[in-house]
């Protein structure tokens, strides 16, 4: 069995009570069986703040806190009970793993703003480490290596690699609809009224932009996007069946990319700047309303299929 993991994947640690968009806030934690069993022998401390209705889960407090987080911002069952005692999700996060044939793929997740910082702001081209050993040949892994590497070819601009990725899955760069696109992912559920913000934003200021500025102003940050689409190939375009469908997640990651740097665009030419937290941030809002939604993935994807 293989384990396979980009080089920034150990550096990750949470931030705690730094963190500015906890993850213990606005999202309805599941408990795995074998954590719920602890917690059911503790008593009634878990009792009262567990939902049993469907799979069971903590019972979200005032302004949507998991009732384990304290006033500070802390986990009063890391602190009572240690890590070990958390529930799967509460101890993976924001780590995802993609269990293929004889190899488990892992990583961070952008909709983690920490995540975010360690990804979009490595300014080194991303190397996959191993562990463990596998004989048998994937063409679909071939196929996303391949493009993992021309991804990092520094000796193109970003939209001239994207090209030469979607050339490797037999098609070419389309001409993204942003007015269309706009009211796709509008219509989509939504959790935070700040990434309806930057929509609105997009959808408004998109035509106007000043990309020639922008360009100029982010010419030293192009890892960024690098940086974007490799995390997005490694990790979406695994769960490929073959080259076509490989193809769509191909899609699915220009699109992203587009997204993200017109919103970029916009705001640059709203205020004349725009900061790598401000990136990171706009990275951190669309993983966590399209990655990180089941729904909302699968929307996007087959609108790309269609």
């Amino acid at each position: 069995m293989l384990f396979v993991f980009p080089d920034y994947y150990k550096k990750f640690k949470c931030i705690k009570s730094e963190c500015r968009h906890n993850c213990c806030i606005g999202w309805e934690i599941d408990i795995d069986p074998d954590t719920y069993s602890f917690y059911r022998s503790v008593g009634n401390i878990f009792d009262e703040n567990i939902s049993t209705d469907g799979e069971p889960h903590f019972i979200l407090g005032e302004n949507e806190r998991c009732p384990f987080l304290n006033k500070d911002n802390l986990c009063d069952i890391i602190i009572g009970f240690g890590e070990k005692h958390l529930c799967h999700i509460c101890r993976e996060h924001p780590r995802f793993y993609n269990e293929l044939y004889d190899r488990t793929e892992a990583g961070i997740g952008l909709c983690c703003e920490e995540a975010a910082r360690i990804i979009l702001g490595n300014p080194d081209t991303v190397k996959l480490e191993t562990e463990g050993e596998s004989e048998y040949e994937d063409k679909i892994i071939t196929l996303r290596d391949g493009i993992i590497a021309v991804l990092q070819n520094r000796n193109k601009n970003i939209t001239e690699r994207i090209k030469d990725m979607l050339l490797l899955c037999g098609t070419t760069l389309p001409q993204f609809d942003l007015d269309k696109w706009c009211g796709i992912f509008l219509g989509l559920e939504r959790l935070d009224g700040a990434w309806t913000a930057a929509l609105n934003s997009l959808k408004a200021g998109f035509k106007t932009a000043n990309l020639k500025e922008f360009d100029l102003y982010m010419k030293n940050r192009q890892t960024e996007y690098e940086q974007l689409l490799v995390y997005l190939i490694y990790r979406h375009l695994s769960s490929a069946f073959d080259k076509t469908d490989a193809k769509i997640y191909a899609l699915f990651a220009a699109l992203s990319f587009t997204v993200i740097y017109y919103i970029g665009a916009v705001s640059f030419t709203e205020k004349g700047s725009f900061t790598f937290t401000e990136q990171a941030e706009t990275a951190r809002l669309f993983s966590s309303e399209i990655e990180y939604s089941d729904q909302n993935l699968d929307i996007i994807l087959q609108h790309l299929q269609d």
